[in-house]
């Protein structure tokens, strides 16, 4: 991988697009083990071909743009991607901005105009399931049909499985809705996180002896509600710790929220932007009939967390820098 990764958006100068580049294209929402297969078949003929290998995506994810109003459990925001697909070996990423005039854009102006006229690629793998174009009329077997006319190498990945079960995005939010972290864990290759600013709460943390850092997640989320183990990234350093993602019934039942006790951690992270990595889920959400009863459990709780995260002491994602 390049020292730098580079992001080419709809706006980016013809000068500042490298030609000839081998691209890996798809969705990439959660970049799971079957997308790194993809990644890394592209990765492989760049380098037998001594070019650069970029990831050809789209944002917004085409789901938002066919269906607005329908609630979006996306796995990764668009920096989050981009930050796994610098970390997956590639040497940049191309962001097509998803519109109408993309989705009416025909499978063969997409292939001609896009990805020969303007990217000017000699190699593209994608996966044996992407659509594009209008109508979802392009396929992996359109691009093998047209490889020998468009000069290009075609690869198209087959399917990813763990267990006989393929590996796929909408079965990684099925585990995440239902608290199965390891078997998310195993499709996406790491664990799954989120980035987020920490934001006031109301400091009942404190009282307990469990000050916590609080995050807003996505109003879609669909991560089950209840406690984890959680390995954070403050600032470059790792630090282990326990979260509560939930309604807080025990005292207001209110918007969902993200609060999290860093083990072994003094000082001030209001405003600081955390990336949090759910390593096990401990338990469902609970209402106790009292502060003792709650404080206690937070006790059971952290030795558990504490446990599960000794039992995984180097699961982190594999995130790279986008500047």
């Amino acid at each position: 991988m390049s020292s730098s990764f580079s992001i080419i958006r709809d706006q980016t100068p013809a000068t500042a697009i490298p030609r000839g580049a081998v691209v890996a294209m798809g969705n990439f929402d959660g970049v799971h083990r079957g997308h790194r297969a993809v990644i890394g078949a592209a990765v492989d003929m760049a380098k037998r071909l001594g070019r650069p290998a970029l990831a050809v995506t789209f944002e917004p994810h085409p789901r938002s743009f066919f269906s607005p109003h329908t609630p979006q459990f996306r796995l990764t925001d668009e920096t989050g991607k981009l930050r796994l697909l610098a970390g997956a070996g590639l040497d940049g990423a191309v962001i097509m901005t998803f519109n109408a005039a993309r989705a009416g854009t025909s499978a063969q102006d997409f292939i001609d105009k896009e990805l020969i006229g303007r990217l000017g690629i000699s190699g593209i793998s994608i996966g044996y399931d992407f659509h594009f174009g209008k109508g979802r009329v392009g396929s992996p077997a359109l691009l093998q049909s047209e490889a020998k006319r468009l000069g290009i190498e075609v690869h198209v990945q087959s399917h990813i499985d763990i267990d006989e079960r393929p590996v796929s995005s909408t079965a990684i939010r099925m585990a995440l809705a239902e608290g199965q972290i390891a078997e998310a864990t195993e499709m996406l290759d790491g664990p799954w996180f989120i980035s987020g600013e920490v934001i006031h709460g109301e400091k009942r943390g404190r009282d307990l002896g469990y000050p916590t850092a609080n995050i807003r997640l996505d109003p879609h989320c669909g991560l089950r509600h209840g406690i984890y183990a959680v390995r954070v990234n403050l600032d470059g350093r790792l630090y282990d710790g326990v979260a509560s993602f939930g309604r807080r019934p025990t005292f207001d039942n209110g918007a969902p929220l993200l609060e999290i006790f860093l083990f072994d951690f003094k000082g001030d992270l209001y405003g600081k932007t955390l990336d949090v990595a759910f390593i096990a889920y401990i338990r469902d959400e609970l209402k106790f009939d009292g502060i003792d009863a709650l404080i206690r459990q937070m006790d059971n709780d952290s030795v558990k967390a504490r446990a599960a995260l000794a039992a995984a002491p180097n699961a982190f994602p594999k995130l790279g820098a986008i500047g």
